[in-house]
């Protein structure tokens, strides 16, 4: 299960990588699971932290996007997968450090032709973490 606060609250999100929306790198609220912030940091413990980013190149800003988001995803989706029953997935990315995808185009020439070639990166990385509930 993955968690991400929003206000007072950490809520159940699913993940939503999509490089036409407006927060490339997205969550949405599933609705499934709710628990105030501070019960939460009273019952939990932060195990251990990652910084998971991703870059890419190719000649559809589009595509190459989505292929970077697609290995962010990835890597989330394995984190995932290696938690024990007692272990969540904490979204610690805020606001004021969310990740953004960036990008920079530069004019290659291809058997003589000028081609648009691209270059996407994430910046900052997103930051999650596998909390594990207490015994207590």
């Amino acid at each position: 299960m993955i968690l991400r606060a929003y206000g007072e609250t950490l809520q159940s999100v699913s993940i939503e990588f999509d490089s036409k929306a407006f927060n490339e790198v997205g969550f949405r609220r599933d609705r499934q699971h709710s628990i105030p912030v501070a019960d939460f940091e009273r019952d939990w413990e932060r195990v251990e932290g990652h910084e998971i980013s991703a870059q890419d190149e190719g000649t559809v800003q589009d595509h190459t996007q989505q292929r970077m988001l697609d290995a962010m995803e990835s890597e989330v989706r394995t984190l995932l997968d290696v938690l024990s029953d007692d272990e969540v997935l904490r979204i610690e990315s805020g606001e004021r450090d969310w990740p953004k995808t960036r990008d920079r185009q530069k004019k290659v020439v291809v058997d003589g032709e000028n081609r648009l070639h691209f270059q996407a990166w994430v910046e900052p990385p997103l930051r999650v973490a596998i909390w594990r509930r207490t015994s207590g």
